[in-house]
Order: structure tokens, then C-alpha cells, then sequence
């Protein structure tokens, strides 16, 4: 059986940044010791019916997961290792974000068995941190940063490019800084406007005006260039890294592994008795938490994915990577030939014009076909 990612959800914030459409949440007072305890209870009761699995990583996501109290995070990963088979290279990330505050935890968190730090510093750029609604300046992130690789062995963290206004030189030199400050990860993600966040309203109208096509794709171009210089390579289309450096536990997602979700609005694709389930936990934290005190878990749908289904979102995940879907491992997987679960026309068309290319069984987008990835995939998905 292949080895389980694990993902456990900390859905609290101090502020909703306006371009965020996670499930996180404000408030004024987190009662840690009862979302410890529900996050510990539903992960007793997943890992009862999954049996124990190889565990290959842990993934402590958000809202924002360095609000949660060291001892928890321990408390968990002691919790997981105990129920599951851990493997000898267990990859554990905490999301942290770089405020004084969260900074000075980090090395908490690291004796309490996390070994990859993932920061959130979005921007270096004073004037686009307070654009973005973050709570950090950006002396506090460079400072977060040079802590962290102090303490973690890995080190990744996070920033958004094609602003408003960036212009592809203003680009450059901010990335070249982050560079120069990165470990052997960075992501870097084009601002996207998301219903139901404060910026879709202000983009609506029109206070908010997003880099053209053009400019984006010349971004995304200089991203990559500038990303090489330093040894980071892309391996999916947002993230960077050095060769073995890559998040393990993203992977999982993006070759459509096993993973299982726990916590508040957390989303799982597990393996249980022959069949691949889907699993969505409860949005809001407060009635979640009642969720499991009463059953033991907080799950609100639990659904078979069928063949065609588990096809179409391997291919909607696999091609995002650089090194595309491995065609024995798709059959494997959905039980359905890639073939069968393409649009032959696009496909002839996308491998003619260079936007997809087919090798050693395996089925992957170009550096081109990466950049249409979003039209590319709505046609060629039949």
C-alpha cells in the first residue's frame, strides 16, 4: 500500500487576509486545549479504520498553524507515529507566518518534532505587505527567515507576485532578495482573485486591476529564470526547489496519493476497504469540534470517487507537475487507460503545438503548456 500524507487543519487567524479563500477564521479567544483535544480524538478514529499504514509525511496547515501551542503539535505527531507506520525519512511541516510573536515559537515547534518550516511572507515589498493585509513588516520575515534556517533543516516559505502595478523589474529584484535568503524551497503563486474574498469585491469594481496576460506570462518567465540562477528548479507549476528538496507531502497530493485530512473543512482521498473515498470534515471550527466530541469524528461527506472521476483529477493535479502523469501508474490508479480519458483532438493538437509531450509512458506538460495550463487542461479533460 502506498504510503499516507497526513494533513491536520488549524483553522484560526489573526486577520483574514483579503485575497485568502482558505477556511480560516478570526477570533478574539481560541480555546487550545479543546481543539487539541478534538484534533487528537479525530485522528484516533481515522487512523482506527485506516489500519496502520507507511506514513510518509505530516502536513500542519492553515489558517495559520503557529498559533497552535507547541505541545499540541507534539502531542500530534506523537499521536501519528504511534498509530501509524512512519517511514525513517518522515517529512513534518508547520506553515508558520514571520510576526515577532510566531517567530520567536519556532524553535518550540521544532523540539516538538516539526523538520520543515513553510513561511508566509507573500512580499518583501512594504507597500504590497499592506496591500495583501499581512500583519508582518518585511524586517520581520527576512528576520523569521534567517531564524528558521537556524533551527530547521528544510525551509520553504511563500510569495505572491503579479500585483497590481509590479512591473517585471520590480519583480526581478524582489525575487533575487528572496533568493538570496532561501534554503531549498520557495512558492511562488500569481495573485488570482477568489470569489467570496474581500478582494473579489474590490476587483469588481475596479479597484483592484490585475497584470494583463502578457505581463503575466513574462512574470511567470522571469520567475523561473530568476528561480535557476540560485538552483531552484520547477517541479509544479507554482513551486521551486532543489533536486530532493521538493515538499514530499505536496507531492502526495499532486500524484494522487492517499491522504487523510483532519480538522475544520479539511478534505481527504483515502483508501478503505477497495475503494478510494473522498472525505470533507466540517467548515466552522466550533460546531466541528461539537462533531467530534459527540462521534468521535467530524465528517460531513464521505463518498466513493469513481473511475472517471479519479481520472479527471489525476489529470488536473498530475500536469501540474514538471514531470507529468506516469500512464502505468493512471491505469493503476483510476483503472482507465490516459487515453480513454482525453480528448483526442486536443490532445494531437496540444502535443503539435508543444504544449504537452509524450515519453517513457508518460504524459506531461511543457514550460509553454504550463503557462495555458488552466485553458489547456478545460479542453483536453473529456
Amino acid at each position: 500500500m502506498e504510503p499516507l500524507a497526513l494533513y491536520i487543519h488549524w483553522p484560526f487567524c489573526l486577520a483574514k487576509c483579503p485575497y485568502c479563500d482558505f477556511n480560516s477564521h478570526v477570533r478574539e479567544r481560541i480555546d487550545q486545549h479543546r481543539f487539541a483535544a478534538a484534533l487528537r480524538a479525530e485522528l484516533a478514529w481515522e487512523a482506527a479504520r485506516l489500519g496502520r499504514r507507511p506514513m510518509a509525511s505530516i502536513f500542519f496547515g492553515g489558517g495559520t498553524p503557529s498559533l497552535m501551542d507547541a505541545q499540541t503539535v507534539a502531542d500530534l505527531i506523537e499521536d501519528a507515529r504511534r498509530l501509524f507506520d512512519p517511514l525513517p525519512d518522515l517529512e513534518i511541516t508547520l506553515e508558520a507566518n514571520p510576526t515577532s510573536v510566531e517567530a520567536a515559537r519556532l524553535a518550540a515547534f521544532r523540539q516538538a518534532g516539526v523538520n520543515r518550516i513553510s513561511l508566509g511572507v507573500q512580499s518583501l515589498k512594504a507597500e504590497s505587505l499592506t496591500m495583501l493585509g499581512r500583519q508582518h513588516s518585511a524586517d520581520q520575515a527576512i528576520a523569521a527567515l534567517e531564524r528558521a534556517r537556524k533551527i530547521f533543516p528544510r525551509v520553504s516559505f511563500d510569495l505572491i507576485y503579479a500585483r497590481p502595478g509590479q512591473s517585471e523589474a520590480a519583480w526581478r529584484a524582489e525575487l533575487r532578495q528572496a533568493l538570496a535568503l532561501a534554503s531549498d524551497h520557495l512558492s511562488l503563486y500569481q495573485l488570482t482573485i477568489e470569489p467570496g474574498t474581500a478582494f473579489f469585491t474590490s476587483h469588481a469594481r475596479g479597484d483592484i486591476v490585475l497584470p494583463d496576460d502578457d505581463t503575466a506570462a513574462a512574470l511567470y518567465d522571469a520567475t523561473a529564470e530568476e528561480a535557476g540562477k540560485f538552483g531552484l528548479l520547477p517541479y509544479e507549476v507554482s513551486n521551486y526547489a532543489r533536486p530532493g528538496s521538493e515538499s514530499r507531502h505536496n507531492l502526495a497530493y499532486w500524484r494522487y496519493g492517499d491522504y487523510a485530512g483532519i480538522g475544520p473543512g479539511a478534505h481527504g482521498r483515502v483508501s478503505v476497504d477497495g475503494a478510494l473515498l473522498a472525505t470533507r470534515r466540517h467548515r466552522a471550527p466550533e460546531p466541528w469540534a461539537e462533531r467530534v466530541e459527540r462521534d468521535g469524528h467530524g465528517s460531513t461527506d464521505e463518498v466513493p470517487v469513481a473511475s472517471d472521476e479519479r481520472a479527471r483529477e489525476m489529470l488536473l493535479m498530475g500536469l501540474r507537475l514538471t514531470e507529468g502523469i506516469d500512464e502505468a501508474r493512471f491505469f493503476t490508479r483510476t483503472g482507465i487507460h490516459l487515453d480513454a480519458a482525453l480528448d483526442a483532438d486536443i490532445l494531437a493538437r496540444a502535443l503539435e503545438a508543444d504544449y504537452l509531450a509524450r515519453d517513457n509512458g508518460c504524459l506531461r506538460a511543457t514550460p509553454e503548456g504550463r503557462k495555458r495550463l488552466d485553458s489547456l487542461l478545460g479542453a483536453l479533460v473529456a
